[in-house]
């Protein structure tokens, strides 16, 4: 039995969501984002409990088709952002289309439906957030950051930067109360 999970977008998802079945001793065959395996079916019960548990963390079951491949598609983009950076070169529809065994345009009116944006509009948030996190960091240049998120240019990034934020990224770098957004709440 497979339980599709909302909001499980980094390892240290994973690990909550593993110890929120463990405590509950629901045995496992794996755990992946978005994903759990499990050994064998859970009673009705057992499901409320689960559920209950799981929102107290942030997460939440997902039951319907359409809602299981959105969640898919964001936890695809966000590994991709923030896990994957050598892939980032890719083409975004064309990533999409292989990791789902889905046309694209079919998954894209599918998400603009549900989720009133559009799959590129999530994936620039995406790639602004990494961004912030990388200028707080203060590891990396502008240039650099620029080159690893694949933009074409530091003029580029520092424009579509702008836009979303409202500010350049030279002036976040700046400011004393950083104004990151959590993964999930893109």
């Amino acid at each position: 039995m497979k339980l599709y999970i909302k909001n499980m977008v980094c390892s240290r998802c994973k690990m909550v969501v593993k110890s929120i079945f463990d405590s509950m001793k629901i045995d496992t065959l794996s755990i992946e984002l978005g994903v759990v395996e499990l050994e064998n079916d859970i009673q009705e019960n057992q499901k409320t409990e689960l559920l209950s548990t799981l929102r107290k963390f942030g997460f939440d079951l997902i039951n319907d088709k359409k809602s299981r491949t959105i969640e898919k598609i964001k936890t695809l983009i966000i590994n991709l952002v923030h896990h994957n950076k050598n892939d980032l070169k890719i083409n975004l529809s064309d990533y999409l289309s292989q990791q789902l065994n889905q046309d694209y345009n079919t998954l894209s009116i599918l998400f603009s439906e549900i989720e009133n944006s559009t799959i590129e509009k999530y994936f620039i948030h995406q790639k602004i957030e990494k961004v912030k996190e990388l200028l707080i960091y203060d590891e990396l240049t502008l240039t650099e950051i620029a080159y690893l998120l694949n933009y074409s240019s530091v003029s580029y990034l520092s424009n579509q930067f702008k836009k979303i934020t409202g500010f350049p990224p030279t002036y976040f770098k700046q400011l004393k109360d950083k104004k990151r957004k959590q993964i999930e709440d893109l």
